[in-house]
């Protein structure tokens, strides 16, 4: 059973950010095919800067552990909030390796959409996670179209998230030492 976070670095709970997040993994995954947990970071923003803290630890380990994460950020100032990257900044360079993420922002027009694959994408990827979809912004004044919006990316993106299985055994059955490569070797 795939392991599932959803991590939301929206500052207000409950927020229509995690709606899409949430629709988005409905959309994406089969029912009873995985286990899903939501970190809705507005519940923990008087932790976010505590060190050390034992909550945002078992947080961060939460993250770190699962096979997919949607991290999902309202547009703040033409990129993710701070309050996403305090949680992320928790995390050493290439803390996440084992994890595919799909980043996902907000915003109120089109004008930054390419803002999670300018911004949020190196961060995941400076983190070690796998990104290999298409980011997803969602216009928030299409709230009564979100579910044909993330209909219409899901379809666009699954082949691409279905080729990373069979590429990963594929790679892995004819290098397997390659999984055990130090990131501090590469390229020396």
């Amino acid at each position: 059973m795939l392991k599932v976070t959803i991590l939301v670095g929206n500052p207000k709970p409950q927020s229509r950010t995690l709606r899409v997040a949430e629709t988005l993994l409905d959309r994406l995954l089969e029912p009873g095919s995985y286990e899903a947990r939501v970190i809705d970071l507005a519940e923990h923003a008087a932790h976010i800067f505590e060190w050390p803290s034992p909550d945002m630890a078992e947080l961060n380990q939460a993250v770190a552990d699962s096979d997919l994460v949607i991290v999902a950020s309202p547009t703040y100032k033409a990129t993710y909030t701070g309050l996403l990257k305090g949680f992320l900044d928790r995390y050493a360079a290439n803390s996440l390796r084992g994890v595919t993420a799909i980043p996902v922002m907000t915003g109120a027009d089109l004008g930054h959409s390419m803002a999670p694959d300018v911004n949020l994408r190196p961060l995941l990827v400076e983190l070690g996670a796998s990104v290999p979809s298409k980011s997803f912004f969602f216009v928030t004044g299409h709230m009564e179209r979100m579910e044909e919006l993330v209909e219409e990316w899901a379809v666009e993106n699954t082949a691409v998230l279905r080729l990373t299985q069979p590429l990963a055994e594929g790679l892995f059955a004819r290098r397997p030492e390659s999984a055990d490569i130090d990131s501090t070797s590469v390229g020396a």
